[in-house]
């Protein structure tokens, strides 16, 4: 855990260098629970450490993926200050939404108080576009992180169940695609459940 604590902030430090960076890193480092958070309660990096692991997963495969796209000269579409920014801090929301506590499971037919990561979230302000609300406190976003970040979660945002701005924003912004890729590689290919 202490080896991702520290690449994240490598990374960070080396490419996120616009006004108000220092001070969200500072917020990470010393006023959440983002270094030791869960990325999820049930799924993908359900363990102390996963949500940071978890950024750092699709700030990997979303680099891989841009290049991918853009070839080597990807920098004149996107900077790697943008790729860490969407990569690295995609998931904000997550921050100070999980408690451990314990529920009672069936373990080999006997009843057993088992540890578990309960949700419980203080500020409903949605998925993308609460991490775009969190960021946006401590730094300003260009238009493109700020919709790749949003709509990252394509089409399991639970607003795109009554119709949406998606299609629109994927079309506008390809690297928004790319960044909801890189988090369902990261999630369901290098990421397992802890059970």
């Amino acid at each position: 855990m202490e080896n991702a604590k520290q690449e994240f902030i490598n990374i960070f430090k080396t490419n996120i260098k616009r006004e108000g960076a220092e001070k969200l890193l500072d917020y990470l480092l010393n006023q959440s629970d983002f270094f030791v958070a869960p990325a999820s309660g049930r799924r993908h990096n359900n363990f102390e450490g996963g949500l940071c692991e978890h950024s750092l997963n699709v700030y990997r495969r979303f680099l891989k993926n841009v290049k991918a796209e853009y070839g080597e000269n990807y920098a004149e579409k996107i900077s790697d200050e943008s790729i860490a920014i969407m990569g690295l801090l995609h998931d904000l929301c997550k921050v100070n939404t999980y408690t451990k506590d314990l529920r009672n499971q069936k373990v080999d037919g006997v009843w057993q108080q088992v540890p578990y990561y309960a949700y419980c979230n203080n500020l409903p302000y949605g998925h993308g576009e609460k991490s775009v609300y969190i960021i946006s406190g401590f730094m300003r976003l260009t238009r493109e992180e700020a919709i790749a970040i949003n709509w990252h979660m394509g089409g399991f945002d639970f607003r795109c169940q009554g119709g949406s701005d998606l299609s629109d924003a994927f079309s506008m912004y390809p690297t928004a695609v790319l960044l909801h890729v890189s988090d369902l590689e990261a999630s369901y290919i290098d990421e397992k459940t802890q059970k």
